[in-house]
Protein backbone atom coordinates (compact mmCIF):
# COMPACT_ATOMS: atom_id res chain seq x y z
CA UNK A 1 0.00 0.00 0.00
CA UNK A 2 1.16 3.54 -0.91
CA UNK A 3 1.36 6.45 1.53
CA UNK A 4 -1.69 8.29 -0.57
CA UNK A 5 -4.65 6.69 0.98
CA UNK A 6 -8.88 6.96 0.17
CA UNK A 7 -9.33 8.31 3.52
CA UNK A 8 -13.03 8.31 4.30
CA UNK A 9 -14.22 10.67 7.56
CA UNK A 10 -17.33 9.41 8.92
CA UNK A 11 -17.90 12.97 11.24
CA UNK A 12 -16.63 16.63 10.88
CA UNK A 13 -17.67 18.62 13.83
CA UNK A 14 -14.94 20.49 15.33
CA UNK A 15 -12.28 17.60 15.27
CA UNK A 16 -13.04 15.84 11.97
CA UNK A 17 -13.37 18.39 10.13
CA UNK A 18 -9.79 19.64 10.92
CA UNK A 19 -8.20 16.10 10.89
CA UNK A 20 -10.53 15.70 7.24
CA UNK A 21 -8.48 18.82 5.98
CA UNK A 22 -5.43 18.12 7.15
CA UNK A 23 -5.37 14.56 5.43
CA UNK A 24 -6.68 16.62 1.99
CA UNK A 25 -3.38 18.83 2.55
CA UNK A 26 -1.16 15.94 2.79
CA UNK A 27 -2.29 14.45 -0.19
CA UNK A 28 -4.86 11.91 0.76
CA UNK A 29 -8.03 11.30 -1.53
CA UNK A 30 -10.66 12.20 1.69
CA UNK A 31 -14.49 11.06 1.45
CA UNK A 32 -15.95 12.87 4.13
CA UNK A 33 -19.66 12.30 5.28
CA UNK A 34 -21.78 14.19 8.18
CA UNK A 35 -25.18 14.28 9.42
CA UNK A 36 -25.70 17.65 8.93
CA UNK A 37 -24.08 17.86 5.01
CA UNK A 38 -23.59 21.80 5.83
CA UNK A 39 -21.10 21.62 8.15
CA UNK A 40 -18.86 19.24 5.63
CA UNK A 41 -19.36 21.51 2.69
CA UNK A 42 -16.50 23.58 3.65
CA UNK A 43 -14.31 21.01 2.85
CA UNK A 44 -14.72 20.97 -0.43
CA UNK A 45 -12.84 23.54 -0.71
CA UNK A 46 -9.82 21.96 0.25
CA UNK A 47 -10.44 18.98 -1.94
CA UNK A 48 -12.55 16.67 0.36
CA UNK A 49 -15.72 14.89 -1.42
CA UNK A 50 -18.34 15.17 0.39
CA UNK A 51 -20.20 12.43 0.40
CA UNK A 52 -24.29 12.25 0.68
CA UNK A 53 -24.57 9.23 2.45
CA UNK A 54 -21.93 6.81 4.96
CA UNK A 55 -22.27 4.13 2.48
CA UNK A 56 -21.23 6.46 -0.27
CA UNK A 57 -18.13 8.26 1.93
CA UNK A 58 -16.78 4.45 2.63
CA UNK A 59 -16.98 3.32 -0.35
CA UNK A 60 -13.14 1.95 -1.90
CA UNK A 61 -11.48 3.73 1.26
CA UNK A 62 -8.51 1.96 2.57
CA UNK A 63 -9.00 3.79 5.89
CA UNK A 64 -12.21 5.07 7.69
CA UNK A 65 -11.88 7.14 10.40
CA UNK A 66 -14.75 8.03 12.93
CA UNK A 67 -15.21 10.84 14.51
CA UNK A 68 -18.87 11.41 15.86
CA UNK A 69 -20.47 11.93 19.31
CA UNK A 70 -20.51 9.03 21.40
CA UNK A 71 -20.17 5.52 21.04
CA UNK A 72 -24.31 5.20 20.04
CA UNK A 73 -23.67 7.25 17.04
CA UNK A 74 -20.59 5.44 15.19
CA UNK A 75 -22.36 2.01 15.76
CA UNK A 76 -25.61 3.56 13.73
CA UNK A 77 -23.48 5.13 10.91
CA UNK A 78 -21.01 2.34 10.85
CA UNK A 79 -24.04 0.07 10.26
CA UNK A 80 -25.43 2.29 7.14
CA UNK A 81 -21.59 2.75 5.45
CA UNK A 82 -21.28 -1.49 6.08
CA UNK A 83 -22.82 -2.44 2.71
CA UNK A 84 -20.40 0.04 0.62
CA UNK A 85 -17.90 -1.40 3.56
CA UNK A 86 -14.71 -4.07 2.09
CA UNK A 87 -12.91 -6.06 3.66
CA UNK A 88 -8.97 -5.89 4.95
CA UNK A 89 -10.01 -2.19 5.35
CA UNK A 90 -8.70 -0.33 8.32
CA UNK A 91 -10.89 1.83 10.65
CA UNK A 92 -9.64 4.06 12.97
CA UNK A 93 -12.04 4.78 15.82
CA UNK A 94 -11.30 8.26 17.39
CA UNK A 95 -14.83 9.11 18.60
CA UNK A 96 -14.56 9.36 23.01
CA UNK A 97 -16.57 6.20 22.80
CA UNK A 98 -16.43 4.37 26.21
CA UNK A 99 -15.03 0.74 27.04
CA UNK A 100 -18.19 -0.88 26.54
CA UNK A 101 -18.76 0.73 23.21
CA UNK A 102 -15.19 -0.06 22.25
CA UNK A 103 -16.14 -3.55 22.73
CA UNK A 104 -19.20 -3.65 20.34
CA UNK A 105 -17.49 -1.39 17.96
CA UNK A 106 -14.58 -4.00 17.85
CA UNK A 107 -17.42 -6.99 17.21
CA UNK A 108 -18.70 -4.91 14.18
CA UNK A 109 -14.98 -4.38 12.98
CA UNK A 110 -14.72 -8.33 13.36
CA UNK A 111 -18.04 -9.01 11.63
CA UNK A 112 -17.24 -6.95 8.77
CA UNK A 113 -13.55 -7.95 8.44
CA UNK A 114 -12.18 -4.75 9.42
CA UNK A 115 -8.53 -3.75 10.84
CA UNK A 116 -9.99 -2.13 14.36
CA UNK A 117 -7.60 0.85 15.97
CA UNK A 118 -8.96 2.11 19.00
CA UNK A 119 -7.37 5.82 18.16
CA UNK A 120 -8.79 8.71 19.88
CA UNK A 121 -7.20 11.60 20.19
CA UNK A 122 -5.67 14.67 22.81
CA UNK A 123 -5.99 17.93 21.93
CA UNK A 124 -9.19 20.52 20.88
CA UNK A 125 -9.81 22.76 18.31
CA UNK A 126 -6.30 24.83 17.67
CA UNK A 127 -4.03 21.65 17.71
CA UNK A 128 -6.89 19.65 15.65
CA UNK A 129 -6.46 22.81 13.02
CA UNK A 130 -2.63 22.64 13.18
CA UNK A 131 -2.48 18.88 12.79
CA UNK A 132 -0.55 18.50 16.25
CA UNK A 133 -2.98 15.76 18.19
CA UNK A 134 -1.77 13.71 20.21
CA UNK A 135 -2.91 9.84 18.86
CA UNK A 136 -3.39 7.38 21.60
CA UNK A 137 -3.86 4.20 19.22
CA UNK A 138 -4.00 0.38 19.55
CA UNK A 139 -3.82 -1.79 16.58
CA UNK A 140 -1.96 -5.01 15.06
CA UNK A 141 1.10 -4.07 14.21
CA UNK A 142 1.19 -5.63 10.88
CA UNK A 143 -0.84 -3.56 9.98
CA UNK A 144 0.42 -0.35 10.83
CA UNK A 145 1.53 0.54 7.92
CA UNK A 146 -2.07 1.16 6.52
CA UNK A 147 -2.90 3.64 9.34
CA UNK A 148 0.69 5.38 10.49
CA UNK A 149 0.15 7.80 7.72
CA UNK A 150 -3.84 9.09 8.65
CA UNK A 151 -2.03 9.32 12.31
CA UNK A 152 1.38 11.26 10.66
CA UNK A 153 -0.95 13.53 9.16
CA UNK A 154 -3.89 14.90 12.12
CA UNK A 155 -1.20 14.41 14.89
CA UNK A 156 2.55 15.73 16.24
CA UNK A 157 2.91 11.82 18.07
CA UNK A 158 1.08 8.82 18.22
CA UNK A 159 1.59 6.54 21.40
CA UNK A 160 0.82 3.04 20.82
CA UNK A 161 -0.74 1.50 24.11
CA UNK A 162 -1.33 -2.07 22.94
CA UNK A 163 -1.71 -4.39 19.15
CA UNK A 164 -5.71 -5.28 20.36
CA UNK A 165 -7.49 -2.75 19.55
CA UNK A 166 -10.87 -4.55 21.40
CA UNK A 167 -9.15 -4.32 24.45
CA UNK A 168 -9.71 -0.55 24.51
CA UNK A 169 -6.22 0.12 25.98
CA UNK A 170 -6.04 3.39 24.48
CA UNK A 171 -9.82 4.42 25.27
CA UNK A 172 -8.19 3.86 28.76
CA UNK A 173 -5.88 6.81 28.83
CA UNK A 174 -7.80 8.95 27.01
CA UNK A 175 -10.25 8.24 30.29
CA UNK A 176 -7.73 8.98 32.40
CA UNK A 177 -6.26 11.92 30.28
CA UNK A 178 -9.36 13.61 30.18
CA UNK A 179 -10.32 12.95 34.16
CA UNK A 180 -7.64 15.64 34.93
CA UNK A 181 -8.46 18.18 32.02
CA UNK A 182 -12.26 18.16 32.67
CA UNK A 183 -10.99 18.18 36.57
CA UNK A 184 -9.14 21.19 35.09
CA UNK A 185 -11.38 23.12 33.66
CA UNK A 186 -13.80 22.87 36.36
CA UNK A 187 -11.55 24.39 38.98
CA UNK A 188 -10.61 26.81 36.56
CA UNK A 189 -13.93 28.23 36.55
CA UNK A 190 -14.53 27.62 40.89
CA UNK A 191 -11.78 29.54 41.25
CA UNK A 192 -13.26 33.09 39.20
CA UNK A 193 -16.62 32.29 40.47
CA UNK A 194 -15.57 31.92 43.85
CA UNK A 195 -13.32 35.24 43.42
CA UNK A 196 -16.26 37.14 41.89
CA UNK A 197 -18.18 36.31 45.51
CA UNK A 198 -15.31 37.12 47.39
CA UNK A 199 -15.31 40.55 45.80
CA UNK A 200 -11.16 39.38 44.54
CA UNK A 201 -9.71 40.74 41.59
CA UNK A 202 -8.58 37.70 39.82
CA UNK A 203 -5.33 39.06 38.54
CA UNK A 204 -4.74 39.66 42.16
CA UNK A 205 -4.66 35.87 42.37
CA UNK A 206 -2.85 35.18 39.04
CA UNK A 207 -0.14 37.55 40.39
CA UNK A 208 -0.03 35.03 43.76
CA UNK A 209 0.43 32.26 41.66
CA UNK A 210 2.90 33.70 39.07
CA UNK A 211 5.60 31.27 37.94
CA UNK A 212 4.70 29.21 40.71
CA UNK A 213 4.28 25.57 40.70
CA UNK A 214 0.36 26.04 40.97
CA UNK A 215 0.53 28.17 38.04
CA UNK A 216 -0.53 26.60 34.56
CA UNK A 217 -0.94 27.57 31.28
CA UNK A 218 -4.27 25.47 30.77
CA UNK A 219 -5.78 27.97 33.50
CA UNK A 220 -4.59 31.08 31.93
CA UNK A 221 -6.09 30.02 29.04
CA UNK A 222 -9.68 28.78 30.09
CA UNK A 223 -9.98 31.74 32.47
CA UNK A 224 -9.03 33.94 30.04
CA UNK A 225 -11.57 32.71 27.72
CA UNK A 226 -14.77 33.28 30.52
CA UNK A 227 -12.80 36.38 31.51
CA UNK A 228 -12.54 38.12 27.79
CA UNK A 229 -16.07 36.57 27.08
CA UNK A 230 -14.37 34.54 24.08
CA UNK A 231 -16.40 30.87 24.73
CA UNK A 232 -17.55 30.71 21.29
CA UNK A 233 -16.68 29.13 19.05
CA UNK A 234 -15.76 26.32 21.71
CA UNK A 235 -12.50 24.47 21.60
CA UNK A 236 -14.73 21.85 23.44
CA UNK A 237 -18.05 22.25 23.80
CA UNK A 238 -19.71 21.74 27.23
CA UNK A 239 -22.23 18.79 26.13
CA UNK A 240 -19.29 16.79 24.85
CA UNK A 241 -17.45 17.52 28.10
CA UNK A 242 -20.38 16.24 30.18
CA UNK A 243 -20.46 13.32 28.00
CA UNK A 244 -16.97 12.62 28.77
CA UNK A 245 -17.11 13.65 32.26
CA UNK A 246 -20.07 10.57 32.52
CA UNK A 247 -17.93 7.91 30.74
CA UNK A 248 -15.10 8.74 33.57
CA UNK A 249 -17.51 8.34 36.21
CA UNK A 250 -18.85 4.95 34.43
CA UNK A 251 -15.57 3.61 34.18
CA UNK A 252 -14.62 4.20 37.42
CA UNK A 253 -17.59 2.62 39.18
CA UNK A 254 -17.07 -0.36 36.82
CA UNK A 255 -13.80 -0.80 38.14
CA UNK A 256 -14.26 -0.41 41.84
CA UNK A 257 -13.23 3.50 41.74
CA UNK A 258 -15.54 6.34 43.16
CA UNK A 259 -14.32 9.28 41.56
CA UNK A 260 -16.04 12.25 43.42
CA UNK A 261 -14.55 14.66 41.88
CA UNK A 262 -15.50 13.87 38.21
CA UNK A 263 -18.98 13.26 39.39
CA UNK A 264 -19.11 16.11 40.31
CA UNK A 265 -17.30 18.12 37.44
CA UNK A 266 -20.09 15.74 35.29
CA UNK A 267 -22.95 17.44 37.38
CA UNK A 268 -21.60 21.11 36.91
CA UNK A 269 -21.52 20.36 33.11
CA UNK A 270 -24.78 19.29 33.12
CA UNK A 271 -26.08 22.30 34.69
CA UNK A 272 -23.91 24.40 32.34
CA UNK A 273 -25.89 22.90 29.44
CA UNK A 274 -29.61 22.87 30.99
CA UNK A 275 -28.13 27.04 31.71
CA UNK A 276 -28.35 27.10 27.45
CA UNK A 277 -24.22 27.04 27.75
CA UNK A 278 -24.18 23.41 25.86
CA UNK A 279 -22.54 25.14 22.77
CA UNK A 280 -20.37 27.02 24.08
CA UNK A 281 -16.94 26.19 25.34
CA UNK A 282 -16.40 24.09 28.65
CA UNK A 283 -14.75 27.06 30.56
CA UNK A 284 -18.64 27.88 30.78
CA UNK A 285 -19.05 25.24 32.72
CA UNK A 286 -17.81 28.60 34.95
CA UNK A 287 -21.60 29.33 35.01
CA UNK A 288 -22.48 26.46 36.93
CA UNK A 289 -21.49 27.98 40.08
CA UNK A 290 -24.42 30.64 40.47
CA UNK A 291 -28.21 30.06 40.59
CA UNK A 292 -28.76 32.95 38.50
CA UNK A 293 -26.48 33.05 35.49
CA UNK A 294 -24.49 35.77 35.36
CA UNK A 295 -24.10 35.57 31.63
CA UNK A 296 -27.65 37.02 31.74
CA UNK A 297 -27.70 39.49 34.68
Amino acid sequence: MTDNLTVSVLGTGIMGAAMARNLARAGHTVHAWNRSRDKAEPLAAEGVRIAGTPADAVRDADVVLTMLYDGAAVLEVMRQAAPALHPGAAWVQSTTAGLDAIAELAAFAREHGLVFYDAPVLGTRQPAEAGQLLVLAAGPAESRQAVTPVFDAVGARTVWTGEDGAAAGATRLKLVANSWVLAATNAAGEVLALAKALGVDPQSFFDAIDGGPLDMGYLRVKTGLILEGRLTPPSFAVTTAAKDAHLIVEAGEQHGVRLDVAAAGAARFDRAAAQGHGDEDMAAAYYASFDDDPATT
